[in-house]
């Protein structure tokens, strides 16, 4: 029976579910909480920004032979052979963090944090071969979010979760490859044949917080085959709160 195991996928693929959607900073319960006047509040959260951007200096990805351009604007999957192929080790797709503009911590070590304009970073998580599908009607997606459908990227859209802050969460920036997840990105081929792989990021700057206000932000992903579940709450989808207080 080991004999029928493949080294490179998963055997009970189909089963998987659709891909997690995470983000960073992701502090314990899900609550991002600080004062503007007190830096020792959101240090541990530019940390973790930092932390995580680092793989993605542009110095790390300099090597020809484990790193290839896949082009300035969202294209179709870059297929790199079978899974099962000879062709070893498959090159990855630069990402390079300029594209996070002021989250790319570049020009803004503190990631909007001291001005009250926090970002956050976003990922899909990885699943070996997965083809993720952009959506090819409108009828699940709210209508505000209609203009960031577009051709070979996965959509990203936030709003409140709660109808009573829908005034209060203001301005949404997003940043990144075409706003959402760009298609040449994928599919992964797992660690041991794509050991470089960078996953597409899209960062979230929130622009315009009600101070001193709870608010809870959702955020989902939109494709064909990408759908949410109750029992995981990172599903395609996650919520966050976030609290900025002036003191």
């Amino acid at each position: 029976m080991l004999l029928t195991l493949s080294n490179y996928k998963p055997t009970w693929q189909d089963r998987v579910a659709p891909p997690g959607l995470t983000h960073t900073p992701q502090p314990d319960k899900g609550e991002v909480s600080f004062s503007l006047n007190d830096m020792e509040t959101f240090l541990p959260y530019t940390k973790a920004l930092k932390d995580f951007l680092a793989k993605y200096d542009d110095e790390i990805q300099r090597d020809q032979m484990k790193f290839e351009d896949c082009g300035d604007e969202p294209a179709e999957y870059k297929n790199r052979g079978d899974l099962e192929s000879d062709v070893g080790i498959r090159k990855a797709c630069r990402f390079s963090r300029a594209l996070l503009g002021p989250c790319s911590g570049l020009t803004d070590r503190e990631f909007g944090f001291k001005e009250g304009k926090p970002c956050l970073i976003v990922k899909l998580n990885r699943i070996v071969n997965f083809y993720p599908r952009p959506p090819t009607s409108n009828e699940s997606i709210p209508e505000e979010a209609h203009p960031k459908v577009q051709p070979n990227v996965i959509p990203i859209f936030c709003t409140s979760k709660k109808e009573e802050d829908a005034g209060k969460i203001g301005e949404i920036k997003y940043y990144g490859f075409g706003g959402g997840f760009p298609l040449q990105y994928y599919p992964y081929y797992g660690k041991l044949l794509h050991p470089q792989y960078l996953q597409p990021l899209v960062a979230l700057q929130f622009t315009n917080l009600t101070l001193n206000t709870e608010l809870r932000i959702e955020c989902k992903v939109f494709g064909d085959n990408i759908n949410y579940s109750e029992k995981d709450r990172y599903q395609g989808r996650f919520d966050v709160k976030i609290q900025v207080n002036s003191l």
